[in-house]
């Protein structure tokens, strides 16, 4: 007789391996090592109908998490995969993404001490769900890098084969790149390629557009796409909100492109020195990330990286049009305003002291 009803997982597992005591089978489910379409489900009591081919019981030391929409393991790292040769997560912003000389604390870093066990997860509900074994002895290593204050999906590599063909990947532009960003302007075409001659400062902290190709400079391709475009100030001014692929992935890439191409980044303070509108930090997200899995040659994944709190607000006041361009975010007005008070109240000093001079 066949069982159509929904019932627990760990009678599906028993069903797929009678020979397996109970209380294994449950040490399996609390392991991580039971998925469903893909899908890590430790919960052996939920309720489903019969999974059938679905259900797989992973090696012992190839575990994959894929905790759906995220683990927050820490206020500005939500972990968005992990297995023993990758790891996505979705980064804050103001945090960076790999260790530097000046900064031990990063995406990474973060992540290796929740492997490790040395950080608890700030979800109590995840505090309790314990890694296989085998994660504790990964070894994570940077592929690339979002800037500090670019928030968004990045990927590690859990060991060095899988590093290096991750970076091949890189290389080849197999890997699979896309960002969202609220820039000042309106762009020309709808949608388009920017080409560009990047170098990188001495100091290596901005890059230049030069005319051509120059020893020392890289070439950078940007594809970008108009999603949205907000009016602001009556209809004078708008802030588009762009679809960014890169085909390249130089430093600052999209920030100095956008910034040559008349759309300065909302927020950036590098390539935007006078901005208009008035946001903390960069308005730039890295949304998507595609690419093959390098352990299973020709496993394409996928993820996406909601944007964080402070995006949200400032797209939805955008959205709202309860943006006064000038009153609100023209930092040069306020700027000008506050000189002009300034101005006032000293010519007032001034004139108080003539007066009193005369008086006296």
């Amino acid at each position: 007789m066949t069982e159509t009803g929904p019932a627990p997982l760990l009678h599906w597992l028993l069903g797929k391996f009678p020979d397996t005591p109970k209380s294994r089978a449950k040490q399996w489910i609390l392991a991580g090592r039971v998925t469903v379409d893909g899908a890590v489900i430790r919960q052996p009591h939920r309720m489903m109908p019969d999974p059938r081919d679905a259900l797989q019981l992973a090696g012992r030391h190839a575990a994959t998490l894929s905790p759906g929409d995220g683990w927050p393991i820490h206020p500005r790292v939500t972990l968005l995969h992990l297995d023993t040769s990758l790891a996505v997560v979705n980064k804050g912003p103001g945090l960076i993404s790999v260790p530097a000389p000046n900064a031990s604390l990063s995406a990474l870093s973060i992540l290796a001490d929740f492997i490790a066990g040395r950080l608890k997860p700030r979800d109590r509900a995840l505090a309790g769900k314990a890694l296989p074994p085998a994660y504790r002895k990964l070894e994570l290593l940077p592929v690339h890098r979002l800037d500090q204050f670019t928030s968004g999906v990045f990927c590690m590599a859990a060991n060095p084969d899988a590093r290096q063909k991750l970076v091949e990947q890189l290389r080849s532009r197999a890997m699979k790149r896309e960002y969202i960003a609220f820039a000042e302007g309106r762009a020309r075409e709808a949608r388009g390629v920017w080409r560009d001659w990047l170098q990188l400062s001495r100091d290596e902290l901005r890059q230049q557009i030069l005319p051509g190709p120059n020893p020392g400079a890289t070439e950078a391709v940007t594809h970008y796409e108009v999603v949205e475009e907000f009016s602001l100030g009556g209809g004078k001014h708008t802030v588009s909100k762009l679809r960014l692929r890169l085909e390249t992935g130089l430093k600052h890439q999209i920030r100095i492109q956008a910034a040559h191409a008349g759309l300065p980044l909302v927020g950036d303070r590098t390539y935007n020195p006078r901005p208009r509108v008035v946001f903390p930090r960069q308005a730039l997200h890295a949304q998507l990330l595609s690419l093959e899995h390098p352990a299973q040659p020709g496993k394409r994944m996928e993820w996406t990286a909601q944007f964080p709190k402070d995006l949200r607000q400032f797209e939805a006041v955008l959205r709202g049009g309860k943006i006064s361009w000038e009153n609100a975010f023209d930092s040069s007005a306020a700027a000008a305003r506050a000189g002009e008070t300034r101005e006032s109240l000293e010519s007032v000093k001034q004139r108080l002291k003539q007066k009193s001079a005369r008086n006296g």
